[in-house]
């Protein structure tokens, strides 16, 4: 069983999401094409990402804890996982849609995601040597920038993304090595900033939250372009 550990973290974190996805009222599943379409995009950008990290080892898998089927550098349960934490995410976003409607962006909300831009960006810069903090920072930071510009309501993505986040700290806590003899993802710390919140990079947190929003962000886009075109 230990060889399948990974792939089991990953069927965990979309067993529920899939299952409540045909509740009647408000089934996500009708939205499947947007967000697969979405998904695919936003996976492309974050596995060549993650191939091109692997490849220079600044992070890796550790095979015990693996299946051993591999695509170039990267094993099969890594990849699922951009596709079934984006589930994950987009369902949240889409249950809340439905338990909170109408909420609205406030200034705070604004005014903070501003303020998270500004430090991202200042510890990408502060950080230009670190791979991992430099990209991450600089891409969320950019990101951030793009949706105040294109004036997004954040109000569902930051809702998403805190109550994403207690199972984040599970997940990614037995990945990187929490109630395991040995992380199955290790990282090497010359390319991040070394400050973990309990076994997981700080980066991570951040990281998560570029994966979350760029799923939720195109997968409006492209629920609402089909809208438009039917």
């Amino acid at each position: 069983m230990q060889a399948y550990t990974y792939l089991l973290i990953d069927l965990a974190c979309i067993s529920v999401p899939l299952f409540a996805s045909f509740y009647p009222k408000h089934a996500f599943y009708k939205e499947w094409k947007p967000f697969f379409t979405s998904c695919a995009l936003v996976a492309i950008f974050f596995l060549i990402w993650d191939e091109i990290f692997t490849r220079f080892e600044f992070w890796g898998f550790n095979p015990d804890y693996l299946t051993k089927i591999y695509v170039g550098h990267l094993p099969l349960e890594e990849i699922l996982f951009f596709f079934c934490i984006p589930y994950a995410c987009s369902f949240t976003y889409f249950a809340f849609l439905y338990l909170l409607p109408n909420k609205k962006h406030s200034n705070k909300l604004a005014q903070l995601n501003y303020a998270l831009a500004m430090f991202c960006l200042g510890l990408s810069v502060l950080n230009y040597s670190k791979w991992y903090s430099f990209l991450t920072f600089l891409f969320l930071g950019l990101f951030l920038l793009y949706l105040r510009l294109k004036k997004i309501n954040l109000y569902y993505y930051y809702l998403a993304y805190v109550t994403i986040l207690p199972f984040f700290f599970i997940s990614n806590g037995i990945l990187t090595g929490s109630f395991l003899e040995a992380p199955i993802v290790w990282y090497n710390n010359t390319q991040n900033l070394g400050i973990r919140l309990f076994t997981i990079p700080f980066e991570d947190a951040f990281y998560g939250m570029l994966l979350i929003f760029g799923n939720i962000y195109f997968h409006q886009l492209f629920k609402n372009s089909s809208h438009e075109k039917s």
